[in-house]
């Protein structure tokens, strides 16, 4: 099997499947070999489920042979965190006292993509309970750290770990993330990967590990804004399992022939208007400011930019920190009223539940009433353009064997906008766009309104289509 396939795109692969160049069975079966042999190497996997994936691949590859094609990720393989439950299969949550429990059923994500006719090979890595006891280092799940295949000595980012680091090591084409407070985009950033974490609904939740259920976000990461478009087209929409889904679909943007150049880059019908935060690039890393201003450089063709834009001054920090923290609370009160909390990784999670059990309910309420005037407040900024750009984050990815607090001294950090944007809901789109300390990847990060995903793939094919960063591969061999 050509290695190149490891690092290929769904749609590359989708033609290969098509033109009988290769069969979903030996897909499935190059991506299993690949988890098995590289996973642990990076502390990206919990279960290879080797007997569906090749059940799975089997029924592709006979449905694809009477011409019965379900679509463009029909024969696919690919990759769950450990929260959305697998039939058959364990499901951890990424802490120890769930290791080996089980659900009855798929996760609502997990049965749309076998629907669409994709692959699962793995349940992937991720840190313990989503980061809902409050770790404060990379060493936070029963797996290990997951480490960034640039570099296996950093961070591969959290809480979606194992997502970020299979996608980018070429185990898995795609993998599902989570995010209740920027869990795709920092692993996307810290793996150099793409990652799309959709509007608050859009993607059920069902048969997913709660840590806020009024934050809580499901979402693809890939190898570019294209492959997570085709993935996020399988899993939106409503769910009567879970109220909180809407009655909505998303469709990837079709490209028309006219928005292509002569080079091959994507040229929209009209220039885009770009918001940059004040102060986006000051107090971060040096390289990761350079990669963001090059990088609006290479748009600046098709983008017209608004500079100094000011966030809302409200407290959008202190409301999601407590909405996070009771919520999370609640959801894991048996294991902090059992005491089996003790048997957690990371010695501040075996504590750290207990200080959410002492926020007072009036706050917990207040902030719940805080985020109807934030949504509004935040909405009349993001209207004003089609999308807000910063960088992902203000750093590379964290030394392993260090707290995060130590990890890079002097970074005080530049406006962001991923607090803001996961207490009110609205969606961001996370592309690679350079390297920086130690070859460690950097991240543009763009965010919309509610439910425009559609614009932020637009905007992450203007950039990829001009750039290469999304094709770059790590130093993995099998």
């Amino acid at each position: 099997m050509p290695d190149d396939l490891s690092f290929a795109s769904v749609a590359e692969l989708g033609r290969r499947l098509r033109a009988r160049k290769v069969s979903a069975t030996e897909l499935a079966t190059h991506f299993l070999d690949r988890l098995e042999s590289l996973g642990p190497t990076f502390g990206a996997v919990v279960t290879v489920t080797r007997g569906r994936a090749l059940s799975e691949a089997a029924a592709a590859d006979r449905e694809i042979a009477r011409g019965r094609w379900r679509g463009p990720l029909h024969g696919i393989p690919y990759g769950v965190k450990d929260l959305l439950a697998a039939e058959g299969y364990p499901t951890s949550w990424g802490a120890a006292p769930y290791e080996n429990q089980l659900f009855a059923a798929d996760a609502t994500v997990v049965a749309r993509l076998k629907a669409a006719g994709a692959v699962l090979v793995a349940k992937l890595a991720m840190v313990e309970l989503a980061g809902g006891m409050g770790y404060n280092q990379a060493n936070a799940s029963f797996t290990g750290p997951g480490r960034t295949p640039w570099n296996p000595d950093y961070w591969s980012g959290g809480s979606s770990s194992g997502p970020g680091a299979a996608v980018a090591a070429g185990l898995v084409p795609f993998a599902i993330g989570s995010e209740t407070s920027g869990s795709i985009v920092t692993p996307a950033a810290y793996s150099g990967v793409t990652g799309l974490r959709p509007t608050y609904g859009l993607v059920s939740r069902h048969g997913a590990m709660a840590l806020s259920w009024t934050m809580d976000k499901l979402g693809p990461m890939g190898r570019s804004a294209e492959d997570c478009a085709l993935v996020l087209a399988a899993i939106a929409g409503k769910d009567p399992e879970d109220p909180s889904s809407v009655d909505r679909k998303f469709f990837v943007p079709p490209l028309r022939r006219a928005e292509r150049g002569s080079g091959g880059e994507v040229r929209p019908r009209r220039k885009l208007r770009i918001g940059i935060l004040k102060n986006a690039d000051q107090g971060i890393q040096a390289e990761v400011a350079k990669n963001f201003r090059d990088a609006l450089g290479v748009l600046k063709d098709v983008i017209t930019v608004t500079e100094n834009v000011e966030l809302p001054d409200l407290p959008y920090g202190v409301v999601g920190g407590t909405i996070i923290a009771v919520e999370g609370a609640s959801a894991f009160d048996d294991l902090v009223d059992s005491g089996r909390v003790a048997q957690l990784t990371a010695p501040e999670d075996r504590i750290g539940g207990y200080a959410a059990l002492a926020i007072p309910a009036r706050d917990y309420v207040r902030a719940l009433r805080l985020r109807r005037p934030m949504g509004k407040a935040l909405d009349a900024l993001l209207k004003q353009f089609d999308a807000i750009a910063t960088p992902t984050r203000g750093t590379v990815a964290s030394p392993i064997d260090k707290p995060f607090r130590d990890a890079w001294p002097g970074v005080t950090g530049g406006a962001n906008i991923i607090g803001p944007a996961n207490v009110v809901g609205v969606p961001s789109i996370s592309v690679p766009n350079g390297f920086g300390v130690q070859n460690l990847p950097t991240g543009l990060c763009f965010t919309a309104r509610a439910f425009e995903e559609g614009t932020l793939v637009q905007l992450g094919r203007l950039y990829q289509s001009r750039t290469d960063w999304h094709k770059q591969r790590p130093p993995v061999t099998a």
